[in-house]
């Protein structure tokens, strides 16, 4: 589970790029009552996306020519600078150098080895996420790569992630790969990452990329608001055995997230 009590490696923040934040803003707040907080003019048109008053992730404007809307994660650590060089040491790049924002943490935003892109966040004000693990919150973070033996070595190199490999629930032949931050037991499992081929990351262009999944009461119910608000499902709602009942949805500006009530609820 995902928890506030963030530690080095943990999930911690998350944002949408997007061409019109307005819309992308009311799509969200339709599917899972969310309310926009925005920071106005002075800082681009970002701004925190709340729900019942707490903050579980933001929107923005897209920065860079070409890219596409997506969701960026943004993992805890104690120092975003030595986390840049760490990267380009490990085969990253940088796209956005480590720098301060207004005092409430310090952020950089990384591209690993083979093309997925992610972000890390130094805490200053602000710890990050207010609201997790519940519906309408982050409840995991998934990443698609063409080398889950590379995202391994690479991400536990930088975080120091421990990883342990289950056969994929439900069918298909592979491996999923639960992640764990450094030093926590199997009750903090986070996130995982599972090797695909890359035609079937046509969504972003044959590259591997990082998607969150969202708590839900209902996994229908919410896809049912997706695909009414011009969403819509790339996979499911299918029942995953010891995990719950989910869907892969893509918002109407192209990002995929996941819709996930979890087994027992």
């Amino acid at each position: 589970m995902i928890t506030t009590d963030f530690v080095p490696g943990s999930p911690c923040w998350l944002d949408l790029g997007v061409r019109d934040v307005a819309a992308a803003a009311a799509f969200y707040g339709s599917v899972f009552d969310w309310e926009l907080q925005s920071y106005g003019p002075d800082a681009g048109g970002y701004g925190v996306l709340r729900l019942n008053g707490k903050a579980v992730g933001a929107v923005g404007p897209l920065t860079e020519e070409g890219a596409r809307s997506a969701w960026m994660p943004y993992f805890n650590t104690p120092d975003a600078d030595a986390a840049a060089k760490a990267v380009e040491q490990l085969g990253g790049t940088v796209r956005v150098a480590p720098l301060d924002a207004d005092g409430e943490g310090r952020m950089a935003q990384f591209t690993d080895p083979r093309g997925a892109q992610f972000a890390v966040w130094q805490p200053g004000k602000s710890k990050g996420l207010e609201a997790v693990d519940e519906p309408g919150a982050l409840s995991w973070t998934e990443l698609y790569t063409t080398d889950a033996a590379g995202a391994k070595e690479f991400y536990g190199a930088l975080f120091g992630w421990r990883t342990e490999d289950m056969p994929l629930p439900g069918g298909p032949e592979g491996t999923y790969s639960i992640i764990t931050p450094a030093g926590l037991g199997p009750e903090r499992m986070q996130g995982g990452l599972m090797e695909v081929p890359a035609q079937s990351l046509g969504l972003n262009g044959g590259r591997p990329y990082w998607h969150p999944v969202f708590g839900s009461a209902d996994c229908d119910a919410t896809v049912a608001r997706v695909t009414g608000n011009g969403g819509s499902v790339q996979m499911g709602p299918d029942d995953a055995e010891g995990v719950g009942r989910l869907a892969v949805c893509i918002d109407p500006f192209g990002a995929d997230f996941v819709v996930l009530t979890p087994s027992g609820t």
